[in-house]
């Protein structure tokens, strides 16, 4: 007998649904991807801790890393401390910190698992910022934090930074200086306003174009210290043109939640291999781990056709997730966790499981279930009825 409940309809009325009760895919085990791939993990926050969780973060430390041990076991590397972990948006920088020591440790003990931090400058009262000085000593503090517990950075976007550039060549120095520093090489992440306001404009212009001309001069002048570039403006023609414009060796990391299949698919063209193809840093990767590590091994394989087969599916949820306004994505990426059964509560840091209507989550839910995501049916279900009972619906 197929799994029913009421869900409610764009219209605002019930409508019964049943799932379609497809397995989810099971990855392959042993074989490895062709391209490097991130998952921008989430927290798992402590719904027991006794905080104000829009001022303070309190973190399920033993849940947060037992989910960062499944990324891995998928073959998925670890981007720990990025937005998807609330950085700057209800997680604070000590506790990122923690949060980056701890994923470290976990890491160890798996052969061959990756894991890039992010490095910023959300630490810093942005009242008190005065100059482009004080953001390089920002992104410098965590940076000499991050790199004494041994870790590879990803320097993200600043708030600050962008706050007080007068001119693209403000961004030229402050990141002249950080690459000059880096220990290994770093991914640069770009992230757009539709993502954080407070980033309009960055590399000092809002002419996309002449942005991506400024961030293209500063991986050039220093190939050697970056391994690659986040972007996440989700236009897939301005990855595709910033990719075929990278140095020598320099990876694309498609941060594009709405057309990562296609990029990281790619289209081979361009004058060097990593022109041809995206690698990935994804926050949706959290959300359809199994999918993404299944889909990364076809493509491995050679089995272009298999890669989209389970990939495509998983775009429309994506899209969906991702919707305006994007800064939310978040909610949707730990309610996709709380149905599986990777944590035992629908609670985030910052009350964030707040910021998605009843309707988002019904329709979530049936493009869930059409992309084969649900790992648990039956807990899906009865944690969606959960949902549904607080907000008035029976079933």
């Amino acid at each position: 007998m197929a799994l029913t409940l009421n869900l409610p309809t764009a219209s605002g009325a019930l409508a019964p649904y049943a799932l379609r009760g497809t397995a989810p895919v099971k990855p392959d085990a042993g074989i490895k991807f062709n391209r490097i791939a991130y998952s921008a993990a989430h927290v798992v926050a402590d719904p027991l801790a006794a905080v104000d969780p829009w001022l303070q973060a309190a973190v399920d430390w033993d849940a947060t890393i037992a989910y960062r041990r499944h990324l891995f076991s998928l073959g998925l590397g670890v981007a720990e401390a990025m937005d998807t972990a609330q950085r700057g948006m209800g997680l604070d920088w000590p506790t990122s910190l923690e949060l980056i020591r701890r994923s470290l440790d976990a890491a160890k003990d798996v052969p061959g698992a990756l894991v890039a931090s992010g490095c910023g400058t959300d630490h810093l009262n942005l009242d008190e910022v005065k100059s482009v000085d004080d953001v390089i000593r920002g992104y410098e503090e965590q940076m000499a934090a991050i790199e004494a517990l041994g870790g590879k950075l990803i320097v993200m976007a600043s708030r600050a930074l962008a706050r007080v550039a007068r001119s693209p060549a403000d961004y030229e120095r402050v990141y002249d200086r950080i690459l000059s520093q880096a220990r290994q090489p770093v991914v640069l992440h770009w992230l757009g306003e539709m993502f954080d306001p407070a980033l309009a404009g960055y590399w000092g212009t809002k002419d996309t174009d002449a942005a991506m001309d400024t961030a293209i001069g500063i991986i050039a002048a220093h190939p050697d210290k970056v391994d690659g570039i986040k972007i996440s403006l989700l236009d897939k023609d301005k990855e595709i043109a910033m990719r075929r414009r990278l140095p020598k060796g320099v990876r694309m990391y498609t941060g594009d939640d709405f057309n990562y299949a296609e990029l990281i698919a790619g289209d081979g063209f361009g004058r060097e291999p990593t022109h041809g193809k995206s690698d990935a840093l994804l926050g949706i990767f959290d959300a359809i781990a199994p999918a993404a590590s299944a889909a990364l091994g076809a493509l491995a394989q050679g089995n272009t056709e298999k890669f989209h087969a389970i990939l495509g599916p998983t775009v429309p949820l994506s899209r969906h997730i991702f919707a305006a306004p994007t800064r939310f994505y978040k909610t949707g990426v730990v309610f996709m966790a709380w149905l599986n059964g990777h944590q035992k509560h629908f609670t985030m840091v910052g009350g964030q499981q707040s910021t998605r209507s009843l309707q988002h989550f019904a329709e979530l839910f049936r493009l869930a279930d059409a992309a084969n995501l649900l790992e648990q049916p039956g807990l899906a279900v009865r944690r969606m009825k959960t949902l549904l009972a607080l907000h008035g619906v029976d079933n």
